[in-house]
């Protein structure tokens, strides 16, 4: 082997570890700081009420021995080993294996659906051997219309209990590390000290949202890795001096000998054990962010270790003090020596901070790909970040999460009814993922479905024997994330029914392309300088808002381009990928089809941004098509669509002649011969300097007369309450109000 190449590559590898070793660092902050936080509310939940701490401590090591196994199996060996596999071009969560099970087989919702969204670079399909059974389940979903919709909301469910998790989650954090303050305190001030402070805190988490982590995200890390440490140094002290064969509880076999004594009110007591994998679904979620390898290493390395050693500290010495459930509850506190509780309790509300910041994070990012999908009411999504991508804030969003975590922290006051709470939302997401991921190892892995059913079975029992416990406590504070779901439920299905209605209606009322070319100065339609972007969700046709407006206002402009602004079922859309463009009509009729493809963690480009984006992609297409020598003097050219982008190359032999779509890239200027395409871009460039109008249509959505009472409650109050009282298409698309035009359009559904 060549000396210089093996250096090369050593060099290469080490970079490489050291890339891997810091995104495993940095992880620490993000993806870890809701789950590490745990060991301050789980044996509080856990002895609050249904079970006591005995003298014979079958109750404090059949805890450790659940917590131990529930640990092991959910977070390291379902998510670290499996789930974190099942990544969609490197992004993770629900959205990620609803977009690939939708790849996979035809059972999306999303409408304008093309072959051509097939040849993005991230439309990645693997095509090993699919098996016999595989194939039958794939036409099964496919046959079943009802099954699409069963999917998708499967899908919501577990996006309303992420977003309740972004309630509960700040809330009992804060609450538990504040809660040390009670240990330095007489009973009759507590409750007016841990909860005024934990408000205070969680107001001022909310207020500085709208500055973005990027700012302080550097010490996000340290914090969680010196929480780490200290939940270490905690955990291996109390064993030492308390008791160092509290390793013999890890055991299985204190599980059913704990289940045995305490029967009924120790099954209804796992949904405080739960709680010791909030944050798990983190993992997973935020896998984009960094990579599995980086994941799985500071997980498995400090993470899991770290945890581990906490709660058997905190067992070891519950084991030694059985009367101090009559002066304090049990709680994390209790166990840290008094003379290092203050630095602790900083570094637990720091690292409290930390880990709701990320659950807040991740709800605005869940509702972005909400809104992607059609299922969410407009919103205004603000990018905090112009360096990292995915860093967003919704207004509307984060004070309605800042009151409903103050209310929670008000009106529960107590781990108990947040640790129930917080408990069945975290689980039931782990559910979603547990279906949703046997269904990608058969349709996407193509494993044999007894493989993919095994992995439910085993994984979703377990899931569902803490589910259980869970919603069992419905009146103790489990009905809280039940009541967020169903309000959020109706909400997604009223908005998603009526957004595909408003389309089918759309495709039904498209004006032929004939109609439009026949417009003319014959029928006194005259041609107005500038640009006129109609948008419209349609791929093709020409849409009835516009025939609206030429018929109340007999113009239109000289360079008109119908925008269709359409989501695929990819986490990204690379922007050299973004934009395919056509002609509608012949090219001296001035007349453009811009569809803009958005994947489901795209965050749209603001109106400058994307005018200038868009004028320069229509530039490069009218270049190319001059070169390529592909003009139409007919409608059929309609159905001609070319991906235009950011590429640049010095050779026009390397355009490849077009089958369908053509494939845009950037030419010299002085290459072009056609006199029609100078004239053309001369044309663009005068209409560029005299303006550019955004027409949007402004729509009133009604039930027909005839349709049932359930369908006019949704449509006429449901739909259009949420209409009246969400953002509308112009604040969105960040449209200038002195650039719009609104056509005023009928939907009778």
């Amino acid at each position: 082997m060549d000396p210089e190449l093996a250096m090369t590559s050593s060099s290469s590898k080490k970079d490489s570890w050291k890339t891997v070793l810091l995104l495993a660092y940095q992880s620490l902050g993000v993806v870890y700081g809701d789950l590490s936080i745990s060991p301050l509310y789980v044996f509080k939940s856990t002895f609050a009420e249904d079970i006591t701490h005995s003298e014979t401590n079958e109750e404090i090591f059949g805890v450790l021995s659940f917590v131990f196994w529930t640990l092991t199996l959910i977070p390291l060996f379902k998510y670290v080993f499996i789930v974190l596999r099942a990544d969609d071009n490197g992004e993770g969560g629900t959205f990620a294996l609803y977009s690939l099970i939708c790849r996979h087989a035809n059972v999306s919702l999303l409408p304008n659906k093309q072959v051509v969204d097939e040849e993005l670079s991230t439309y990645i399909l693997e095509c090993p051997t699919e098996t016999k059974n595989g194939s039958r389940v794939k036409t099964w979903l496919e046959k079943h219309k009802n099954l699409h919709t069963a999917l998708l909301a499967v899908v919501m469910l577990g996006t309303c209990m992420v977003i309740g998790d972004g309630v509960l989650t700040p809330a009992i954090s804060v609450f538990s590390a504040v809660s040390g303050l009670e240990l330095s305190m007489s009973k009759d001030h507590r409750e007016y000290a841990v909860v005024p402070i934990t408000c205070f805190i969680l107001v001022c988490l909310f207020a500085l949202q709208h500055y973005g982590t990027h700012r302080v995200g550097f010490l996000f890390a340290p914090v969680v890795l010196a929480w780490l440490l200290c939940l270490s140094a905690l955990g291996l002290y109390n064993i030492v001096h308390w008791n160092p064969r509290v390793y013999e509880a890890l055991s299985p076999y204190y599980m059913f000998k704990f289940l045995k004594k305490t029967k009924k009110n120790g099954w209804m007591s796992l949904g405080g054990i739960l709680l010791c994998i909030t944050g798990s679904e983190a993992m997973f979620a935020d896998l984009g962010h960094f990579s599995y390898t980086a994941i799985q290493i500071a997980f498995t390395s400090l993470v899991y270790p770290a945890l581990i050693l906490a709660y058997m500290g905190q067992a070891a010495y519950l084991s030694k003090h059985h009367k101090i459930y009559s002066t304090y509850q049990i709680g994390f506190y209790v166990s840290v020596p008094e003379s290092v509780r203050w630095p602790v309790l900083v570094i637990a509300i720091l690292a409290s901070v930390v880990g709701s910041q990320a659950i807040i994070s991740g709800t605005f990012s869940i509702i972005n790909q909400s809104l992607s999908l059609g299922c969410f009411p407009r919103v205004k999504v603000i990018h905090t970040s112009d360096k990292i991508h995915g860093q967003i804030y919704i207004p509307e969003i984060n004070w309605m999460l800042m009151v409903l975590c103050i209310a929670v922290a008000v009106g529960f006051r107590d781990t108990k009814h947040m640790g129930n709470a917080s408990g069945l939302a975290v689980i039931s997401v782990m559910l979603v993922t547990t279906c949703l991921t046997s269904l990608v190892m058969i349709l996407c892995w193509h494993k044999p479905p007894l493989l993919a059913l095994s992995f439910l079975l085993f994984f979703g029992s377990f899931e569902a024997l803490y589910f259980s416990a869970s919603l069992i406590k419905f009146r103790e504070g489990a009905w809280l994330p039940i009541l967020l779901a169903l309000i959020l439920m109706t909400v997604m299905f009223v908005w998603h029914y009526a957004t595909i209605k408003k389309h089918e209606f759309d495709l039904h009322n498209k004006v032929s392309l004939d109609w439009l070319l026949a417009l003319g100065e014959s029928l006194g339609i005259a041609r107005v300088p500038g640009i006129g972007l109609v948008y419209t969700d349609l791929i093709s046709g020409v849409p009835a808002n516009f025939s609206r407006f030429v018929t109340n206002l007999p113009a239109f402009h000289r360079i008109l381009v119908f925008v269709c602004i359409k989501s695929v079922p990819v986490p990204f859309v690379p922007p050299a990928e973004r934009y395919l463009l056509g002609r509608v009509g012949p090219p001296s009729h001035r007349s453009y089809r811009c569809i803009v493809r958005y994947g489901y963690r795209d965050v749209h480009q603001d109106v400058d941004s994307f005018e200038s984006e868009l004028l320069a992609s229509l530039t490069e297409f009218i270049r190319l098509d001059a070169e390529l020598g592909t003009h139409r003097s007919s409608g059929s050219s309609e159905c001609l669509l070319t991906v235009v982008g950011r590429h640049t190359i010095d050779n026009i032999n390397d355009i490849i002649e077009p089958v369908g779509v053509r494939e845009g890239k950037r030419v010299r200027f002085a290459a072009l011969e056609d006199e029609r395409a100078r004239d053309e871009l001369e044309e663009l460039n005068v209409a560029r300097e005299s303006g550019t109008a955004f027409i949007l249509g402004h729509s009133h959505v009604r039930a027909k007369p005839e349709s049932s009472v359930m369908k006019k409650l949704a449509i006429d109050v449901g739909y259009n309450f949420l209409k009246r009282n969400c953002r509308g298409a112009d604040v969105v698309l960040r449209v200038p109000p002195a650039s719009l035009l609104e056509v005023g359009m009928v939907y009778v559904l």
